[in-house]
């Protein structure tokens, strides 16, 4: 028997789960099994990206469960990100029919501009992903090419893939408020979702707050704050307290007798912020994926979680390689 999980309604009508399989860091090996196994539990979104460099497994795992009468693809929301290197106009479609290729699948559910960023291009053949990479003179000399394409341009370039039916919603992904402003100005297709950072000491209240106001869904990565970034080896990660073992957050579980995870996740979806834990326990993938219905939090509770709110961003491209872009300055 599987779980359903709760959903909410986009702005373009369609129904999204409030929480789904993120995809980040799933190794390759086990990525498939991982994606076939969430989808028996009950995850029907799939939250993935050209650059994390599983999307061929995870495409094999969405395969096998359709093969199997699991699921039909309408039955999922798969998600994926267009990389920086791809932001000129002529490379969009380009880097998404890659992206539905790898899956093979004729279109997602949710296509993210992952960063506010434009890397110079890099053809699939010299490197796929590219990562950082944006040339071999480039990394020779530690540095990152950027090209001079607005964010608007990429923009209108995704709403063409909506008109093609290869996409159903356009995302964007860690931008600050002033360019989500800009960005809704010019838009002819509004963006469904908004991903950013979310945790509780990163809550980004006037943003959310916002993005709620105009009818942009809210998704949060890295839940647990520094958990995610331990094993990248960053030193704010190292030395900043564990949400898991912070005071207030283990009261809050042991009242409820769940666990610290499990309320960080509850604590985002009962403000209406979607999220998007990774696990390779079974146990675990259940126990997140139920929140909605084990756990409901005091509105104290969620002052006081709240309340731990430091502003500490971990994933802050201004401390990418010494690059120094100031995305969130």
């Amino acid at each position: 028997m599987s779980y359903a999980a709760k959903t909410v309604t986009l702005n373009n009508g369609k129904k999204m789960p409030l929480i789904g399989l993120g995809c980040w860091k799933i190794p390759n090996d086990v990525c498939a099994s991982q994606v076939y196994e969430a989808i028996k539990l009950g995850y029907r979104l799939f939250d993935g990206a050209e650059d994390y460099g599983n999307e061929k497994e995870v495409g094999q795992g969405i395969k096998r469960a359709i093969e199997e009468g699991l699921v039909k693809r309408e039955d999922l929301f798969v998600v994926s990100k267009l990389w920086n290197s791809y932001h000129h106009p002529n490379h969009v479609k380009l880097a998404l029919q890659k992206t539905l290729d790898d899956m093979g699948l004729d279109y997602l559910d949710l296509f993210y501009i992952h960063f506010p960023l434009a890397f110079k291009f890099v053809p699939f053949e010299e490197r796929y992903p590219p990562g950082f990479y944006t040339g071999k003179e480039d990394e020779e000399k530690g540095i990152i090419s950027q090209e001079n394409v607005p964010i608007l341009d990429t923009y209108r370039a995704l709403e063409k893939c909506v008109d093609e039916g290869l996409i159903k919603a356009i995302g964007i992904s860690n931008m600050a408020g002033a360019l989500v402003q800009d960005l809704l100005r010019g838009a002819r297709i509004r963006p469904a979702c908004l991903q950013i950072e979310h945790h509780p000491y990163l809550t980004q209240d006037h943003l959310v707050k916002y993005c709620q106001k105009e009818g942009v869904q809210v998704v949060a990565y890295s839940s647990f704050g520094p958990q995610s970034f331990l094993e990248m080896g960053s030193e704010l990660a190292k030395t900043t307290p564990t949400l898991f073992q912070h005071e207030t957050v283990k009261a809050i579980a042991e009242k409820h007798k769940v666990s610290a995870p499990q309320v960080l996740l509850r604590w985002a979806t009962q403000r209406g912020v979607a999220v998007i834990p990774k696990s390779s326990k079974k146990e675990r993938l259940l126990t997140n994926l139920t929140i909605d219905d084990d756990i409901t939090l005091s509105d104290d509770e969620l002052k006081q979680i709240s309340g731990l709110n430091k502003d500490i961003r971990f994933n802050d491209p201004w401390t990418w390689s010494g690059m120094e872009f100031p995305t969130f300055a």
